[in-house]
């Protein structure tokens, strides 16, 4: 059974840190492009950031880029997202996504951020 579990979020003022983690368990971890999205109140969910399989590779939303970092550690089945320089408009529930040969979907964590 896959399972993904997001942690870190809670609330920060603007311009604050966080640190997402996402631990997968029941996959083989290594072979899975690990990706984070966000859903904002009233709002479709939308793409983070994506890191590939062994680390070498990410890809960012330009909302994000220089501000956020993706990382992942193979050898603890983790993905991490560093966020910093935070905004008001960051405010979503943050989900962690395997995907591999079939697509899996942890169940979120909430980040606030008050101006």
């Amino acid at each position: 059974q896959v399972q993904l579990v997001e942690s870190g979020g809670g609330l920060v003022q603007a311009g604050g840190s966080l640190r997402l983690s996402c631990a997968a368990s029941g996959l083989t971890f290594s072979t899975y492009t690990m990706s984070w999205f966000r859903q904002a109140p009233g709002k479709e969910r939308e793409f983070v950031a994506r890191i590939s399989w062994g680390g070498g590779i990410t890809y960012y939303a330009d909302s994000v880029k220089g501000r956020f970092t993706i990382s992942r550690d193979n050898a603890v089945n983790t993905v991490y997202l560093q966020m910093n320089s935070l905004k008001p408009e960051d405010t979503a529930v943050y989900y962690c996504n395997a995907r591999g040969d079939l697509d899996y979907w942890g169940k979120g964590t909430l980040v606030t951020v008050s101006s």
